[in-house]
């Protein structure tokens, strides 16, 4: 391995803390990281899609994106199809810290892919590979929700060394893809050979803030605002805008809707609207039929007409984004799309332009949480914490990405919500195949603004505690389909009390009791194998979702843990 590479990997696994790992699985690790991170801009754990180990088929890892989500087990599939159809990608990578493209690793990496897909594999497969085929299968189910096309897939083949060209390496490439492309179940395959150089490129690119340079000529510059660095209203050329909300693959860049309060929602009657005037012979007057989009940057430079912005979010127009970019084929020079582009770093000012341009149509309050009050308090709170006791909330997507410190200790709002509903609300079972249902008591359960925040810093530390334990293999993985209820027998069995109310000063002292488990690293420890000894004698062997994720298991854990407290069982 080169010192460059070399010096990357280090980093890389202390970022994502994986020291007690071997080099060949760190390194299978960093390199899943470095290329789906190409696909999906949010943060996530590795040891979500890695599959590497017996029976993995020759794959060391799978990344399933649907609808521009990482979809890691079936039950999400109900939720993030919810929108109507599906644009589905499927992420393969194998890695080899060699530094040659062998051909025959090649040719095998491509046979598992394609047994991967066969309807009577012929490899053996671990968990790992049977669940992500799980997943594979269940979205083939929706075969009719494919209204933008079939599935991509994309490969990866990582080394350590210097592509030249080998005619026998490319004559086995090409062959794998037209192995797969025989399958008729893809729009389009692509096979990628990275070498020491595209790492490199690659782990970078994972650093840098999304930029985007465009030609905007029809625009007129705001009056100076305080707090403002510039604002610019006009008309933007669709083809233009499409560059912005679309990577270098013509992907939509489903990260910059992070800030937008409402989803795409899919093709009513309003979308189904938009796509048919841009469909039509009509096209010039959409302008005149659209609200337009708001965009925010943090960073922007005008140059006469051409103008770049950095670290920016649609905050309002998800719906004209997904219209323009579902129509993309019928997008010409006569459609422009009204643009409201403003340039601050003010979280306030952010706040109160999110709030006022989403309240043209109906949305629910509760929406407006990812960006409001509660949200900012727990990513103060977060940052109050010192050394070992850090953890950082990723209130915006992606503003730790040019950030030096450990990845792993960046709190994604979705997996609070997971952690906190299974630990504190006494829902193991709903956080994953519920999760709709969760996600709506955002505003009363959870995040109700006279909470406090102790409760959601105990459920996140917690969280990540367990995930240290998952990915540096000191705990077994069996048990991470039932990892919320870890955290819930966790709780039960450090502070059996009954549970104070969210906005109790006895919540604070109840939370304290927690943390100071969770902070001594050998308590904890301690802590997670009870929980995980009671989550066994419940689970008698089977760990299969359809068993775990039921209210009957939660309570069969809930009167496990009062047992071993009754026996006297400390931590």
């Amino acid at each position: 391995m080169d010192r460059v590479t070399d010096n990357l990997l280090a980093k890389f696994t202390t970022e994502h803390t994986l020291a007690a790992l071997p080099e060949d699985r760190r390194f299978e690790h960093f390199a899943s990281y470095v290329t789906v991170r190409q696909q999906h801009r949010e943060t996530f754990d590795t040891t979500d899609i890695a599959t590497g180990g017996g029976n993995d088929t020759g794959i060391d890892a799978v990344a399933i994106l649907v609808n521009g989500q990482l979809v890691t087990d079936v039950d999400e599939l109900a939720d993030v199809a919810a929108s109507g159809s599906l644009d589905v990608v499927f992420v393969f990578v194998q890695a080899d810290r060699g530094a040659a493209f062998e051909g025959t690793k090649i040719a095998n990496f491509g046979f598992g892919v394609v047994d991967f897909f066969g309807n009577h594999p012929k490899l053996p497969r671990n968990n790992a590979i049977e669940n992500a085929a799980a997943i594979m299968t269940a979205i083939y189910d929706r075969a009719d929700k494919f209204r933008r096309g079939r599935p991509h897939c994309r490969l990866y083949f990582v080394t350590t060394g210097v592509w030249q060209g080998d005619q026998i390496v490319e004559v086995r490439r090409k062959a794998v893809v037209d192995d797969l492309l025989k399958l008729q179940i893809f729009d389009g395959v692509e096979f990628m050979l990275v070498g020491a150089d595209g790492i490199q490129k690659l782990y970078t690119d994972t650093k840098n803030a999304i930029s985007k340079r465009f030609e905007f000529p029809r625009k007129t510059t705001a009056p100076e605002i305080k707090g403002v660095s510039e604002a610019f209203l006009g008309f933007l050329a669709a083809k233009e805008f499409l560059s912005i909300i679309t990577d270098d693959d013509g992907e939509m860049i489903r990260s910059i809707f992070y800030d937008n309060v409402r989803d795409w929602q899919g093709d009513n009657s309003v979308n189904a609207g938009m796509s048919k005037t841009l469909g039509s012979d009509i096209k010039d007057r959409f302008l005149l039929m659209n609200n337009g989009v708001t965009i925010i940057a943090r960073s922007l430079k005008q140059i006469g007409d051409r103008v770049v912005i950095e670290d920016f979010q649609i905050v309002n127009g998800c719906q004209t984004s997904h219209a323009v970019f579902n129509s993309s084929a019928n997008i010409d020079d006569k459609v422009m799309v009204p643009l409201r582009l403003i340039a601050t770093q003010d979280e306030d000012i952010i706040t109160s332009i999110i709030e006022a341009t989403n309240q043209q149509t109906a949305v629910k309050p509760e929406q407006f949480l990812a960006v409001t009050d509660f949200q900012k308090r727990l990513e103060r709170f977060f940052a109050a914490f010192e050394g070992d006791r850090k953890l950082y909330y990723e209130r915006r997507s992606r503003q730790y990405d040019a950030v030096n410190l450990e990845r792993v200790r960046i709190v994604r709002p979705v997996d609070l919500i997971r952690a906190f509903g299974g630990m504190f609300l006494d829902e193991p079972h709903g956080t994953t195949r519920s999760y709709a249902r969760l996600r709506e008591r955002v505003g009363t359960d959870i995040f109700g603004p006279p909470h406090k925040l102790d409760p959601y810093y105990v459920a996140a530390f917690s969280l990540y505690r367990l995930e240290f334990l998952f990915r540096n293999q000191r705990l077994d993985a069996q048990y991470k389909p039932a990892r919320f209820h870890l955290l819930l027998a966790a709780r039960l069995l450090s502070a059996p009390d009954a549970l104070p109310q969210m906005n109790s000063n006895a919540m604070e002292r109840y939370c304290a009791k927690l943390t100071a488990i969770l902070w001594d690293i050998d308590q904890s420890d301690a802590l997670f194998t009870r929980a995980a000894e009671v989550v066994s004698i419940v689970a008698n062997g089977n760990f299969d979702r359809d068993t775990i994720r039921t209210q009957p298991f939660t309570q069969g854990v809930m009167d496990g843990c009062r047992v071993a407290n009754k026996q006297g069982v400390t931590v």
